[in-house]
């Protein structure tokens, strides 16, 4: 059975002790994590995935340092949120697609065409995102304005007009907290390989680079 199938049975049953056995109450805090996993028969990274994704819901509350609460709202959550999920993953699936096809050709044309100045800003902004990922941080946004200024540094509008795709694949892949350690640490190494391409203004290397981060982040969210 696929990780992502189990994380979501865990959460489908985790719903269940929440909305139907009154085992939890909205307000409530949860068992902490070693507990809940052991009683649920589940790995701790499967049963945090199933907890990310009841949190991204509105299910439950994560509080940093305080613990996983159970939303006040539960009872108004009348579908699991997990039809949401679904179409989540279909979008980010489509998402995915779509830049694996035309940020490989972006990068190589970046390698090309990108000025002194923007190849700098470019790997500056790469740097930060290997930051906010060593640091345990958010880099959303560090990470859409990296992917940015490449397709910036094409000089081609076209391209230049599907930024948008760009932001909004990013936001909804981190934003899902599906898989997202595994994402993390193969965004920091997939980014590394890309940086050293982009520096050398190798452009077949970059292309080859851009299209292998794709396909990894796509495999870590299992989007096929």
């Amino acid at each position: 059975m696929k990780k992502t199938s189990l994380s979501q049975q865990t959460a489908r049953r985790l719903y269940t002790m929440i909305a139907a056995e009154k085992q939890l109450l909205p307000g409530e805090k949860l068992p902490n994590e070693i507990e809940l996993s052991r009683e649920m028969g589940v790995s701790r990274a499967t049963l945090r995935e199933a907890v990310q994704a009841l949190a991204a819901q509105g299910v439950l509350e994560v509080r940093r340092g305080r613990g996983t609460f159970v939303s006040q709202r539960v009872e108004e959550i009348d579908d699991f949120g997990f039809s949401v999920l679904d179409q989540v993953r279909g979008r980010l699936r489509d998402l995915f697609e779509v830049r694996a096809i035309f940020e490989p050709p972006a990068a190589a044309l970046a390698c090309q065409r990108a000025t002194e100045g923007e190849l700098a800003d470019i790997l500056a902004r790469g740097e930060g995102v290997a930051a906010a990922i060593r640091a345990g941080e958010d880099r959303t946004q560090a990470d859409r304005e990296f992917h940015a200024a490449i397709v910036r540094a094409t000089h081609n509008e076209f391209m230049t007009r599907l930024l948008p795709i760009i932001s909004q694949a990013v936001e909804t892949a981190i934003g899902s907290g599906a898989h997202r350690e595994e994402l993390a640490q193969a965004t920091l190494r997939d980014h590394a390989l890309l940086l050293e391409f982009l520096q050398k203004r190798d452009a077949s290397g970059a292309e080859h680079a851009m299209a292998i981060h794709m396909r990894h982040a796509m495999d870590e969210m299992d989007l096929g």
